[in-house]
């Protein structure tokens, strides 16, 4: 009992390993993994070269599925290229198995020493997640020979060795064995490098472990379209195209195993070598054979999982895929792109606001209305997606743009509110009254409106770009338009001396709608604030100046 829960705990600690050196690859080198892939796409095999090197990096095909399945529901990829990457990916998976193999025993203490230290006395920062990439590696290497250790000696006891014997012969359960293993371990090269040690101290056969490792192989695609379940179609098409391979390897390399064993077998002797040699060259003839056949397998994919009709604004592709949280760079461009959509849906209730003004469209205000629904609905969605990004994972940079995507969000969700606010008096106050604006009053409402909605899609570019200069403009423009909403004041009241009976008669109404447009231009103004901060070219004096006149002015609109 002693040994065999040795040998759990060694197979546990295999996998804790190879999770800290995915995670650790991702939140170092993250950010340069995305742009590798994402600009390696001018052919296909170049694409499954750039699949292989990240794949190696990161010890995961499955980490590699994700990134690629979130590039490919945003639009950044297409799926027969990321199909093409995805059979690059299978094969560095298995080079770092055939690494692995080998022993380095002797690197173990070495990576977990530096990678303490580095990571303890410097957590946060790059230095510090790389320890934690060398601790990964530490631990695997460690793991490898605790399973050595703890299989030479399990396998001497009659019922292990009875149990074992079950196994041949059956190649269909060897690989269920092997796929179940691979999605419970959530690592196929967890698996081939426990098969391969099983098989090195003759826990196993030599047919047996083959057969678990392409049962590993079949896993690691099954593992992936589950990660995937609840992402977009577009991006669960990838997870689903790579099973489709993995499937096909599969067919083609149940008849050739006792072949394998027959002639490769002499030129390596030793078992666990042969093994995780089987692995690389099984994804290596699948790429060669099937790298050809992406845009056919694209085509059955996309029949199986057609894409939505996203003309209508409510059918729009959701960015917030679950997929890339693991890689927190792409989440937070993923967050970025929902806000985005979150200001579409904005910019949409202010055009229709001024539809609504002029022609009195109560159908139109009550659309408006319940987009307004939409806006909070988005609100609610992004901050909840932000709060699951592991924020020590992120940079500097990538902290503040976590904060920037915050902020905004916000804005656009108090705009849908005041825009919400403005349709519900102009329904009251003037539609059900039957009333209208002065000629001149409503021309200065279009003015302002005008003005606030270049203001609304200045904003959203500054957002997008950080524009230091940009952002500088939208400031000004804070200025302007309370120039603007204090000199159209006194127009009005100009207008009531006159005793013009359609000024009269809206007047409170029209006071509270050019305020009420001055305070959505007051919060498109507000995105250019974390820009200019970050730039170091807003003053902390006049960011306090700004904060007590924005105080004082809600102080006297209240009054």
């Amino acid at each position: 009992m002693k040994h065999l829960l040795n040998l759990l705990a060694a197979v546990a600690l295999l996998v804790w390993g190879t999770y800290l050196v995915r995670t650790g690859i991702l939140r170092v080198f993250g950010a340069n993994l995305r742009h590798v892939l994402a600009r390696s796409i001018s052919t296909r095999p170049a694409a499954a070269m750039a699949g292989l090197g990240v794949t190696a990096l990161l010890q995961s095909s499955t980490a590699t599925a994700l990134i690629v399945a979130s590039f490919v529901g945003q639009g950044l990829m297409n799926l027969p290229t990321a199909l093409a990457v995805m059979l690059g990916a299978d094969i560095g998976t298995s080079l770092m198995t055939v690494v692995f193999s080998f022993d380095l025993s002797w690197l173990s203490p070495l990576f977990i020493f530096v990678g303490v230290v580095m990571f303890i006395s410097r957590q946060a920062t790059t230095v510090g997640r790389f320890g934690r990439v060398l601790i990964g590696l530490g631990l695997i290497l460690l793991a490898l020979r605790l399973v050595a250790e703890s299989t030479a000696i399990i396998v001497q006891a009659p019922a292990v060795k009875a149990l074992l014997l079950s196994l041949s012969s059956d190649t269909l359960l060897e690989i269920t064995v092997g796929a179940m293993l691979a999605v419970l371990a959530y690592s196929s090269l967890a698996i081939v490098l426990l098969t391969a040690t099983l098989a090195g101290s003759g826990a196993i056969p030599l047919d047996v472990a083959l057969g678990l490792v392409i049962g590993a192989n079949l896993g690691s695609g099954i593992l992936a379209v589950l990660v995937t379940a609840r992402s977009t179609i577009e991006a669960r098409q990838v997870p689903l195209g790579n099973l489709v391979f993995k499937c096909i390897g599969v067919l083609l390399a149940i008849p050739f195993v006792a072949l394998w064993i027959r002639y490769a077998s002499p030129y390596f002797p030793q078992p666990a070598l042969l093994v995780v040699l089987y692995h690389l060259a099984f994804n290596f003839i699948l790429a060669i054979l099937l790298i050809s056949w992406t845009r056919v397998v694209a085509r059955w994919v996309e029949r199986w999982l057609p894409k939505p009709d996203n003309t209508m604004v409510a059918g729009r592709p959701h960015h917030l895929d679950p997929s890339a949280l693991a890689t927190p760079s792409l989440a937070i461009s993923c967050a970025a792109r929902e806000a985005l959509h979150q200001a579409d849906v904005v910019e949409t209730m202010l055009l229709g606001m001024l539809r609504v003004i002029k022609d009195n469209d109560v159908r139109l205000a009550d659309e408006l209305r319940k987009l307004d629904d939409t806006v909070d609905r988005l609100y609610s969605a992004i901050k909840y997606y932000l709060t699951k990004i592991s924020r020590e994972a992120l940079g500097e940079e990538e902290s503040r743009r976590w904060t920037d995507i915050i902020s905004f969000t916000i804005n656009m969700e108090q705009i849908g509110d005041i825009i919400e606010r403005i349709l519900i008096d102009i329904e009251d106050k003037k539609i059900k009254k039957s009333r209208s604006f002065s000629d001149a009053g409503m021309a200065e409402i279009c003015e302002m409106h005008a003005r606030l909605l270049d203001n609304l899609r200045l904003g959203m570019s500054v957002f997008l770009n950080g524009s230091v200069r940009d952002a500088q403009k939208l400031l000004e423009e804070k200025a302007r338009f309370r120039d603007l909403e204090r000199a159209y004041s006194a127009t009005h009241l100009t207008r009531l001396t006159d005793n013009t009976m359609q000024s009269i008669e809206t007047s409170s109404l029209h006071i509270d709608l050019i305020s009420d447009l001055k305070r959505i231009n007051s919060h498109i103004c507000s995105i250019a604030y974390p820009i200019l901060d970050s730039a170091g070219a807003l003053a902390p004096n006049r960011l306090k100046q700004q904060q007590l006149q924005t105080l004082s002015e809600e102080a006297s609109n209240a009054l």
